[in-house]
């Protein structure tokens, strides 16, 4: 039963067209950014060998399919929490907005597998998103610019041997998927409560949005909430190209955020439970 529903939920996610614009935005949005690299790629190597020239001996192409697939997911892990709330944000109100909500409970279906189904279907949809925007950021990039060793510039300028590009990569967005787990766990909570799948998108997002300015703000009393915003742990993606790996930080980070989707499904169910359909 579980299996058909899910089958089920995922045939409504993907029928309804706001479920491809994070799709065509990434199929739009890529290309563009590969081939601004590529036209600008060799200045920006220019100015690697201006600033690193004098510590480094740099040999072949930093500028590379590895770097532009790097600047894709630091630019885009910001955005593809509102793509994957179009979607969550659905997951219940839609039944609301439809009116099919009386005709689903009326069904020999427990409302925990109801619960269940619509969590899962989530999870795969995001699952399904990360991966499309793996394969699209990686690949073309690759066959356009190349391979080579990978440079990341954020607090300090590591450079990543090319041996080791493949399974950082598979680790960064295997943690972007927990982030948007989470996303679709906190996105499903807000549907539960309203018929209107508007609601739940924009709380989703200001949730987001106002934790992540919290936490960056420089004031003692923030400084201190900010290891208990989950947002913090959204970035987890990052340590993925640290050098060495602290595991033991991404295992933490992977803990906080399973243990917030744990909470709201938790409270999405004892709340679906008690919902009484009206329409």
């Amino acid at each position: 039963m579980i299996l058909k529903m899910i089958s089920f939920e995922l045939y409504k996610i993907f029928k309804k067209w706001r479920t491809y614009i994070g799709f065509l935005a990434l199929s739009i949005f890529i290309p563009i950014l590969i081939y601004g690299v590529s036209e600008g790629g060799n200045h920006y190597q220019r100015i690697l060998d201006r600033n690193m020239g004098d510590q480094f001996l740099i040999v072949g192409n930093l500028v590379n399919g590895w770097y532009v697939a790097f600047i894709t997911i630091q630019a885009m892990i910001i955005h593809i929490p509102f793509f994957i709330t179009l979607v969550a944000g659905d997951l219940f109100a839609g039944e609301g907005s439809a009116g099919t909500y009386r005709m689903l409970i009326t069904r020999p279906i427990r409302r925990e597998t109801i619960v269940v189904a619509k969590y899962i279907a989530g999870f795969i949809y995001a699952l399904v998103f990360i991966v499309f925007f793996g394969l699209i950021s990686t690949f073309p990039a690759i066959y356009f610019l190349g391979t080579g060793d990978l440079i990341v510039p954020l607090e300090k300028i590591i450079v990543i041997p090319s041996n080791e590009i493949y399974w950082r990569f598979l680790l960064a967005y295997f943690s972007s998927f927990i982030s948007m787990c989470l996303v679709v766990s906190l996105a499903a909570l807000f549907s539960s409560l309203v018929n209107n799948a508007i609601g739940p998108i924009v709380g989703t997002m200001a949730v987001i949005v106002i934790f992540l300015i919290l936490g960056e703000l420089p004031f003692e009393l923030f400084e201190k909430i900010s290891p208990y915003l989950f947002t913090k742990y959204m970035t987890v993606w990052i340590d993925s190209f640290d050098y060495p790996v602290d595991f033991s930080r991404i295992l933490k980070s992977y803990a906080v955020l399973i243990g917030h989707g744990i909470l709201f499904f938790a409270i999405t169910l004892l709340n679906f439970r008690k919902k009484d359909i009206l329409i």
